[in-house]
Order: C-alpha cells, then sequence, then structure tokens
C-alpha cells in the first residue's frame, strides 16, 4: 500500500509551500491544502486573520489540525529518497565556508546557497532551490544572489517585504508604510529607485577612477621631478667633486712649491756651511802639521839643525781671516704670506673658470635643435639644404615679399619659437668679420632699416670690423673680450626674462640681458651680414651642442 501511496503523489504534493521541506506532521486545513503542523502553527501565530497561505481563504475561527496519516507515510517515504538523493548530491555541492551563506534547509552539514528568496525570506543550495524552480506557486517568488540577514528585508513595523523607495525620506518602506506612514510623500518601486541610484554609482564611479587617475598620474609626475631632482643633484655633485678636486689639487701644489721654496733656502746654508767647514778642516790639518813640526824642532838639541830651520818655522802658515765670516740663517719672513696670495689669486682665476665652465655645462642643458626658417630670409641670403647654414650672397634671389621676409636687414630667423622654459643653441662664427645674433618677438618689424635694441623687440650681440663687440641697446655698448668666439652659445630663460650669450671654447660669459619682460613667442634671430667682396663670406653655422667635459 506504501509503494501504490507514493505513486499517487508527485514530489511537489509532498512539499510544504511554508518551509518547501516535505511534510513534517502534515496537516490538512478546511480549503484543502496541506503544511506542516509547525509551519502553519507559526504561521497563524504570526498574523490576525487565519488565512490559507496558499489560496488566502479567510476563516471565522482558528480550524482545529489533524495529522494526515496517508499524507504522512507518503511524505516520510518521500523524505527518505531525499535524504539519500541529498547524500548523494551533496559530495559534487560545495559545503558552506566562513563567509559564505549557507543552505537553511540543510540538517547537519551545511551546503553552499545558490539562491536566496525575498518571499520566503530563506536561502537554498541547488538541491533545496529546486521547488522555486518547478513549483508554479513558487516560481513567481523573487530569487537573488545568496545574502544573509534576509529578516533585515522585512518591514520592521507591518511585517511586509521591503518593495518600496520613499523618495521624500529617502528610505525603503513596504505597500502598508505607503498608505498609513507615507502616504503624501514620493513613492516609487524599489527597481527603479535602484536604476536611478545604479546610475549615479556609476558616474561616482567613474568619477573616482578619474580622480584616481589623476592622482597616479600626479605620482607619475612627482616621481619623474624627483628623478629629475636625481639627476640634477648627481650632476652638481659630479660637478662640485671635480671644482673642490681641481682647487684642492692647487692648494696641494702650492703647499708643495712653498715647502720646496723653503728647503731649497735651507740646502743653500747647509751647503754653504759646508763648504766653510771644510775649508776650515783643510786649514786645521795644516796648521796640526806645523805645529808637530815646530814642537819637534823645540825639543832638537843640535844647535845648527834649530838654527837652520828655524827661519823657515818660525812663521804662522798663510790663512784665510775667518773673523768677517759668518752663516747667516735665511730670511722666511713674509714667505708663507706671499705664497698665500698667490694661491688666492691662483685659486680666483681657477674658480671664475671652473664657475664659468660649470655654468656653461648647466645651460648646455637646455640644447634644442634648430633649422633656419626660408621663408623669413632676406632675398640675399644663401640657406643650406639642411637649413642649418646661411651665408650672404652677391646677387638679391627674386622671392615673395611676404609679411614674414626680412627685405632690408640680412636676417633669418629660425622655424622653432618658444614661448616658455629655457632653450639654448650654438652658433660658429669662425672666420667671419660681422655678424648679428640673439632672439626676437614674432612682432618685430621686418621691413625696411631696422633700429636692433630690446625695445623694438630685439635682443642681440654683433661683431663689426672684426674685433668690435657690442651689445646692441641704446646706446650701444661695447664688450671687452679677452679672445675673438669661435662659437657662440644663445641661453633664454623666458620666464626669468634672461638672454646671455657665451664663448663656448673658453667657457666664459660674453654679456647678458636682464629684466626682460616677455610676453610673445621668441625666435632664435640670424644675420650673416654683408660679405663685403667675400671677406665677410664665411657662414654662420649652426652646431650641435657638445656637452662639455
Amino acid at each position: 500500500m506504501s509503494a501504490a501511496a507514493s505513486c499517487l503523489l508527485t514530489e511537489d504534493q509532498c512539499l510544504c509551500s511554508i518551509c518547501l521541506d516535505v511534510f513534517t506532521d502534515p496537516v490538512a486545513i478546511p480549503c484543502g491544502h496541506n503544511f506542516c503542523k509547525t509551519c502553519i502553527t507559526i504561521h497563524w501565530d504570526k498574523h490576525v486573520t487565519y488565512q490559507c497561505p496558499n489560496c488566502k481563504e479567510v476563516f471565522d475561527s482558528r480550524p482545529q489540525l489533524r495529522v494526515n496519516t496517508f499524507i504522512s507515510e507518503v511524505a516520510t517515504q518521500f523524505r527518505q529518497s531525499a535524504q539519500q538523493k541529498a547524500s548523494s548530491s551533496s559530495s559534487e555541492q560545495q559545503v558552506s565556508k566562513p563567509g559564505e551563506v549557507p543552505c537553511e534547509i540543510c540538517t547537519g552539514t551545511k551546503l553552499k546557497a545558490l539562491k536566496s528568496c525575498l518571499v520566503c525570506l530563506e536561502s537554498y543550495c541547488e538541491t533545496h532551490l529546486q521547488p522555486h524552480l518547478t513549483k508554479s506557486g513558487l516560481k513567481r517568488h523573487q530569487l537573488i544572489d545568496p545574502v544573509e540577514d534576509l529578516e533585515d528585508r522585512m518591514c520592521p513595523k507591518h511585517d511586509k517585504l521591503l518593495e518600496l523607495f520613499c523618495k521624500t525620506d529617502q528610505t525603503c518602506v513596504c505597500m502598508l508604510c505607503t498608505v498609513l506612514d507615507h502616504q503624501t510623500h514620493k513613492v516609487v518601486p524599489l527597481k527603479e529607485e535602484y536604476e536611478g541610484k545604479k546610475a549615479e554609482l556609476g558616474e561616482t564611479e567613474a568619477e573616482i577612477q578619474q580622480m584616481i587617475q589623476k592622482r597616479r598620474l600626479k605620482i607619475e609626475e612627482i616621481k619623474h621631478s624627483v628623478e629629475l631632482s636625481k639627476e640634477d643633484a648627481d650632476r652638481e655633485t659630479a660637478e662640485g667633486v671635480q671644482v673642490f678636486t681641481a682647487l684642492k689639487e692647487s692648494v696641494e701644489r702650492s703647499q708643495a712649491e712653498l715647502i720646496d721654496t723653503i728647503k731649497e733656502k735651507q740646502r743653500k746654508i747647509e751647503k754653504q756651511a759646508e763648504g766653510f767647514i771644510k775649508e776650515l778642516q783643510q786649514e786645521i790639518s795644516v796648521l796640526k802639521k806645523r805645529r808637530t813640526e815646530v814642537e819637534q824642532l823645540s825639543q832638537s838639541e843640535d844647535h845648527l839643525h834649530l838654527l837652520q830651520s828655524c827661519t823657515s818655522l818660525n812663521a804662522v802658515p798663510p790663512t784665510k781671516d775667518w773673523t768677517g765670516v759668518s752663516v747667516r740663517p735665511p730670511s722666511y719672513e713674509g714667505t708663507v704670506v706671499r705664497a698665500v696670495s698667490q694661491l688666492e689669486e691662483t685659486l680666483s682665476k681657477q674658480m671664475k673658470k671652473l664657475l664659468a665652465e660649470a655654468e656653461l655645462k648647466r645651460v648646455q642643458q637646455s640644447a634644442v635643435d634648430l633649422t633656419l626658417d626660408l621663408d623669413t630670409a632676406h632675398p640675399a641670403l644663401i640657406l643650406s639644404d639642411d637649413g642649418k647654414q646661411v651665408s650672404c650672397g652677391d646677387v638679391r634671389k627674386k622671392l615673395p615679399n611676404n609679411p614674414e621676409r626680412f627685405d632690408c636687414c640680412p636676417g633669418v630667423l629660425a622655424k622653432q619659437s618658444f614661448s616658455s622654459g629655457r632653450f639654448y643653441y650654438e652658433v660658429q662664427v669662425k672666420g667671419k668679420t660681422d655678424w648679428d645674433l640673439g632672439v626676437v618677438r614674432e612682432s618685430i618689424n621686418r621691413k625696411g632699416k631696422i633700429t636692433v635694441t630690446p625695445q623694438n623687440g630685439y635682443w642681440t650681440i654683433c661683431l663689426r670690423n672684426e674685433n668690435e663687440y657690442v651689445a646692441c641697446v641704446d646706446p650701444s655698448v661695447r664688450l671687452s673680450l679677452k679672445s675673438p668666439p669661435q662659437k657662440v652659445g644663445v641661453f633664454v630663460d623666458y620666464e626669468e626674462g634672461l638672454v646671455s650669450f657665451y664663448d663656448v671654447d673658453a667657457a666664459a660669459l660674453i654679456s647678458s640681458f636682464t629684466g626682460c619682460c616677455f610676453t610673445e613667442k621668441l625666435y632664435p634671430f640670424f644675420s650673416p651680414c654683408p660679405n663685403y667682396a667675400g671677406k665677410n663670406s664665411a657662414p654662420l653655422i649652426i652646431s650641435p651642442v657638445n656637452h662639455t667635459e
């Protein structure tokens, strides 16, 4: 009879719709639906009305509950079958680990929950989830990824699912809340508010990601600054060591020269004294010999011999008069002072030279690559194919008189312009008798006669008549140079308002414009000047910068 009975009921019919598990002490209520006795008792204890959880039929009084022995027997068989099935499949399913949501239906070993039901407020493993996937009444329940504390999703005041959102109070509410407590408030479904908040979170996430990216870029910028600082520090340290090593060598050299000078004076005194002593010792030897001869003669008993020898031995041998002879120690007074004074002068010259070399090294770090702009060149100028050389010819070419071109002054600009930072370039001027070099602002006058001054946007120096170097200001200032430069370096610090010119080979500063106010683009300016029948035919050459060692 048990086997026949089990065939009459399906698995769904053996499950309680409240606990979703196989019936335990199944009871039937007047509408015909069956539940676990404990499940329906607890359900009615929580609610004021006695209503069937399935069909919603309301009973006037609480029905009496009697266990249905037939269904109980069938449920027992299904429970045994389910346990066997669960035990065989539990090895395939994952056991719940700490931090994971466990199945609330499993007894004994808790398996990992796959879903949580917002209606039943319980979480289920794969086996106990099956009724929600197969039973028509349970398919309508809302399943979500497993979460703990499902009770928090119920309204604490009305014991109803929190499925709405009050935008006025910014809180989740149930259906009863909208009628009783939030009647005049703006209420929307949770999904609608969820979508809105999700979009806002997306925007916030994007904003945060952008902020993170900016900070990452700032980190890279700071790291790059530190690297540049380290490079500068290493370079300055190397240059400092070089300068102080050179100065130290000069001091040691001067010290050695002082000691040698003093020792040389002492050697001369010692040599003079040795000569005197040797000469005195020789005279002593002669006198000792004469004394011996006189002593022997004085003791002679031979009257004739004494008288005959006395004449030759009676006189003292000729010797040097040593009365005025003396060894005078040399005077060392002022030796150290003179040596230190000479050292100071040497160090001063050397320091100026070393500092000039260090300064040139520093500005050479801002070297740029320039090319001459043919569209700005005076018609008489001849430019090389690579745009690195310019000289002045005898023939004025027919070229378009565009606004950028010089038509009277034999000048040309570089293609590159600069409106910030620092830049440096070098120009070979070897063999020339006249030239102009410097920088100009973009808006300079390029037509007709031009007065080359800073007021007119020109910061330049020039050579005239082979040996007259001039800073082009109003009035012009003649420059004093120790030797004619063969290569001129031009350095500009836009923000500092500085334009400096260097003799590259001598590592010496020629001249500087300071306190300049730059507000426009600056262009390097070159003028080879007229060739004066071949006397000034050598070109100006933009040279690659070879950093001084």
